[in-house]
C-alpha cells in the first residue's frame, strides 16, 4: 500500500504540468481530478460523510443491481449505508456497513472475463490504438491488427485523453481500482494509463476517471508486449472538462486543447511531432507557418484570429 502511494505521488510529479484546473461547479459532490483515482479504502458511514468517485461507482453499481443508494452522488450517507447492509445481508456478508476488498469481489461476480487461452506474444514491437466510439485497444503488430481487446473509458465529465502518447511507466498488483497491472501514458495535464479493474462490469462503458480500464486477464496478457515507449493512439472526438474556458495557446501550454491544435495542424500537413498536448518548438514552428501562409501575425500565439482561422 505504501509504495502504491508513493508510487502514485511521483507519477504525479512527473505528469502533472500545465494550465490551471477549471472552476468547478459549487455543486458537484465529487473530488475532481485529472486522470485515474482509485482510492483502494475502505468505505463506511462516518460524520461528515466520506467523499470519493469509488463511492459514486459504488452506488452506481448498487443501483443497478436492485439496492437504492439514494442519490447517486459519491457521498456515502445514511442511504448508502442501508443499500450497503442489505446487499451484505443478502450475499451472506458480514453486515456491518464496511466496504471492503471482499464486498467489491462480490458486487463483480458474474462479470469478470472468463479463462481462455493465453494468446502467443507477437514477434516484435507493438502498436497500441484505443478507439473511444468502439471502446476497443488494439494491439498491432508488424502493420497489422494483432488482437483486439474491450475497454471500458472516461465519463463525459471526466473524459479520456486523446492524443499520440508513449507508455512511460509500468508497475504490477496496484489492487483495487487500478487490478493486476499499470500501464502509464505521459499525458501531461494528470495521471492516465492503462489498468486493470475491480470493477469488471464496467468494461464496455463510459465509466472512469479517464484512464482505460482492461479486464485483468487482458491486462495481463499484454503487459510483457508493451515496453516503455511503447506508442498509445487514442482516437475519438475529443471532449473538454466541464468549466472548461478557450485561452490563448503559446509556448509552455499543454492540455486537451493543444491536442486539439495539435491534430488541426497536422491536418493541414504542417505539423510532424506527435499530438501530445505540449506546445513546443515544433507546434510553435508549425503555427507560426500557418499564421504567414494565412496572413496573420506570426508569433506562434493562438488567439482569437487564429483560433477562428483553424476552426478551433
Amino acid at each position: 500500500m505504501h509504495y502504491r502511494r508513493i508510487t502514485s505521488l511521483l507519477l504525479l510529479l512527473c505528469f502533472f504540468a500545465g494550465p490551471a484546473r477549471p472552476a468547478w461547479g459549487a455543486a458537484s459532490l465529487l473530488p475532481h481530478h485529472y486522470g485515474c483515482t482509485a482510492e483502494n479504502e475502505n468505505y463506511y458511514l462516518t460524520d461528515p460523510p466520506m467523499v470519493s468517485y469509488e463511492i459514486y461507482e459504488l452506488e452506481e453499481r448498487l443501483l443497478e443491481l436492485g439496492y437504492p443508494p439514494g442519490d447517486v452522488d459519491g457521498r456515502f450517507d445514511q442511504a448508502t449505508d442501508q443499500a450497503v447492509r442489505s446487499f451484505q445481508r443478502d450475499h451472506g456478508l458480514e453486515v456491518n456497513g464496511v466496504v471492503n476488498r471482499r464486498f467489491w469481489q462480490t458486487l463483480a461476480l458474474g462479470t469478470d472475463k472468463t479463462v481462455t487461452s493465453r494468446t502467443p506474444p507477437p514477434e516484435g514491437p507493438v502498436k497500441i490504438v484505443i478507439d473511444l466510439d468502439r471502446r476497443t485497444l488494439t494491439v498491432y503488430s508488424q502493420g497489422g491488427i494483432y488482437k483486439e481487446y474491450p475497454v471500458a473509458i472516461g465519463k463525459k465529465e471526466t473524459p479520456s485523453p486523446v492524443g499520440e502518447w508513449k507508455i512511460v511507466h509500468k508497475s504490477t498488483n496496484w489492487g483495487g481500482g487500478f487490478g493486476t497491472r499499470w500501464l502509464g501514458l505521459n499525458v501531461p495535464w494528470g495521471i492516465y494509463g492503462i489498468h486493470g479493474t475491480n470493477k469488471p462490469w464496467s468494461i464496455g462503458r463510459e465509466a472512469s476517471h479517464g484512464c482505460f480500464r482492461m479486464y485483468n486477464r487482458d491486462v495481463e496478457e499484454i503487459y510483457p508486449w508493451v515496453t516503455y515507449g511503447t506508442p498509445v493512439i487514442v482516437k475519438g472526438k475529443i471532449q473538454f472538462f466541464p468549466g472548461y474556458q478557450v485561452r490563448d495557446l503559446k509556448t509552455g501550454a499543454t492540455g486537451p486543447d493543444v491536442v486539439n491544435l495539435q491534430l488541426k495542424l497536422k491536418e493541414e500537413g504542417l505539423l510532424w511531432g506527435p499530438a501530445d498536448g505540449r506546445f513546443g518548438a515544433l507546434t510553435a514552428l508549425a503555427v507560426k507557418y500557418y499564421q504567414t501562409l494565412h496572413g496573420l501575425p506570426n508569433d506562434g500565439i493562438v488567439e482569437a484570429k487564429t483560433r477562428q482561422a483553424l476552426s478551433l
